[in-house]
């Protein structure tokens, strides 16, 4: 298959052309046009118009590594995905690297234990490559990602161990707002590969499980559904500003998440309000980087509307 996702096409044989948003076969594409009406045809049937370049793609120089500009940067290398700007249906993703590091990068996909070598090549700092596009709609479909990352510089300064990422994205990845993307300039999702792992102190937990019975805090079991609201958590809130308020909804919510997990409770609702969406925000940006969190979702639109999310529990 000669075509990917993005590439702009005109049919041979019609006074048509679009952007390819599906793959459908080794023979078959889908391609949109401008009333956003997906046409399947035989990917012999159509011919790539050159002169359109996805968006966000960036050229990187990737014959010599350029030296960085003042303080030398260990750490930022991230995925940020946006939407094709004539395609929305398609998402690109970029290796954006913002270290001063120069990295040797592969993205490999694995589908059902089928392997596929998707991108090899060199990142220079302080810059973003595309290395892989997909559907969005076919997200419970796409494969495993793996990502092999060394890190070289001619500098004096020591290079991280090779990053080895396994990511298969879930709906939960894509769920929150979208952010200024380094380097790209654009809105899209931003997601670190070489976060910081958190270290445990072992003499802190150590000490946790010889607390007396009086300091160990007992956790409730908490109901099915808990409600934000701050008139519900407390009754001075006329009195509080809307930073404090928030802290005090986000507090009774880490409270109650961790009761819920300690109890075991499949699922529970958490009641924030529509408002003006900043709770919410706050609540699946926590929740989207939770390890016991399975996925999270709108609960029941018919009783909520947007005022609610539903937390299913690993």
């Amino acid at each position: 298959m000669k075509y990917k996702l993005g590439d702009f096409v005109r049919f041979v044989d019609e006074k048509m052309e679009g952007f390819v948003t599906r793959i459908i076969d080794d023979k078959m594409i889908g391609v949109t046009g401008e009333d956003d009406f997906e046409i399947p045809v035989l990917a012999s049937k159509v011919t790539t118009v050159h002169g359109y370049q996805p968006a966000g793609s960036v050229k990187t120089l990737i014959e010599e590594e350029k030296p960085p500009v003042g303080e030398f940067s260990t750490k930022g290398v991230y995925i940020g995905v946006v939407n094709d700007a004539k395609a929305n249906s398609v998402v690109h993703f970029h290796l954006i690297n913002n270290t001063s590091f120069q990295l040797l990068a592969t993205l490999t996909t694995d589908k059902q234990n089928s392997f596929k070598g998707e991108y090899a090549g060199i990142i220079a700092p302080k810059s973003a490559v595309n290395i892989y596009s997909a559907q969005l709609a076919d997200l419970q479909l796409w494969p495993k990602f793996i990502f092999n990352i060394l890190f070289f510089t001619k500098q004096n300064v020591e290079p991280p161990a090779p990053l080895v990422v396994n990511e298969k994205f879930k709906a939960k990845d894509f769920s929150g707002s979208k952010k200024q993307l380094p380097l790209l300039g654009q809105q899209g999702w931003l997601i670190q590969l070489d976060e910081p792992v958190v270290l445990i102190d072992a003499q802190k937990l150590k000490e946790s499980f010889y607390k007396t019975p009086e300091e160990k805090t007992t956790l409730e079991k908490p109901g099915n559904e808990v409600d934000l609201h701050i008139e519900k958590l407390r009754d001075d809130h006329q009195f509080l500003n809307s930073t404090e308020i928030l802290n005090v909804q986000l507090a009774h919510f880490h409270k109650t998440l961790d009761a819920a997990i300690v109890h075991q409770l499949p699922e529970i609702i958490f009641i924030h309000g529509a408002g003006n969406g900043i709770l919410r925000h706050e609540l699946h940006k926590i929740l989207s980087k939770h390890q016991k969190i399975a996925t999270f979702m709108d609960a029941r639109k018919e009783k909520f509307g947007y005022g609610a999310t539903k937390v299913i529990l690993r």
